[in-house]
């Protein structure tokens, strides 16, 4: 059985837990080191019970808790090369620990194949991460101004998709930010709108894809229910039986199932 739950989504901070069997990977850390170890701990598991922390990219809300992290834990980091090159930067200490992956490679972590695959952020070599198990495979797409094409072919269909819904952009346009950061997130190298998550949405369930978390909801520029009805209407206007749902913006969610080829969620 295969499960990934989000610890945490959205602005303020990003965490994820995939399991199957003895092999937990924990999806950026940006929440605090006694957060992620709170949220263990709720989920019967320890720091020393994950096999990796996988790195989607260097921004504060992904890796805010990692320099606490490292000073008390050995757990070996998986990103990009260019991401491993920030964090050697940033977080004294942490270069022991780092796993550089080229985007487009895998890592097996038992009967987990992860493979790290590009996205479009203002970063140096920002990724999505792919998990293919025994029981299906999970996709977990946030930050990224729009889907490249490897990305989103290599994704598409995943039993399982954890798929960026950050803004609404009308409420971006109208709402309070400056304007060079609402043309930052609207760019392409920004954040996917509720209509960019509903296009990929409905092309990935029409690949076979049964249930779709939408993650990363701006506070400012969203709610649960914009990001539900966008994502929500265009899936049942094209006919597609498929289990939505928002990520918790803090706290652990619910947990999200493979077994064999059933998907519960």
């Amino acid at each position: 059985m295969t499960t990934i739950r989000t610890l945490a989504s959205g602005s303020s901070g990003n965490a994820a837990i995939l399991s199957r069997g003895e092999t937990h990977l924990l999806i950026d850390m940006g929440i605090s080191c006694r957060r992620v170890c709170q949220s263990l701990s709720a989920l019967g598991l320890t720091p020393e019970s994950l096999s990796g922390v996988l790195i989607t990219h260097e921004h504060g809300d992904h890796i805010g808790g990692l320099a606490t992290y490292i000073k008390k834990y050995r757990t070996p980091v998986y990103c990009t090369p260019a991401v491993s090159r920030q964090l050697c930067y940033r977080l004294a200490g942490i270069e022991p620990l780092l796993r550089p992956v080229e985007l487009g490679e895998s890592i097996l972590f038992g009967e987990v194949e992860a493979m790290i695959l590009p996205t479009s952020h203002d970063c140096r070599e920002s990724a999505a991460w792919r998990f293919d198990t025994p029981e299906g495979r999970v996709g977990y797409l946030t930050d990224t101004g729009y889907i490249p094409d490897q990305t989103g072919e290599r994704l598409l269909g995943a039993d399982i998709l954890v798929l960026e819904s950050n803004h609404d952009v009308e409420m971006l346009r109208s709402g309070p930010y400056p304007y060079p950061l609402k043309k930052r997130i609207l760019g392409e190298q920004g954040h996917l709108s509720n209509d960019a998550a509903a296009v990929y949405a409905v092309k990935s369930a029409r690949a076979g894809t049964r249930t779709i978390l939408l993650a990363h909801l701006s506070d400012e520029n969203n709610t649960p229910a914009c990001a539900l009805d966008a994502v929500g209407r265009a899936l049942a206007e094209a006919g597609l039986p498929v289990a939505l749902s928002a990520a918790p913006k803090n706290g652990i969610s619910e947990p999200y199932v493979l077994e064999g080829a059933v998907c519960k969620g």
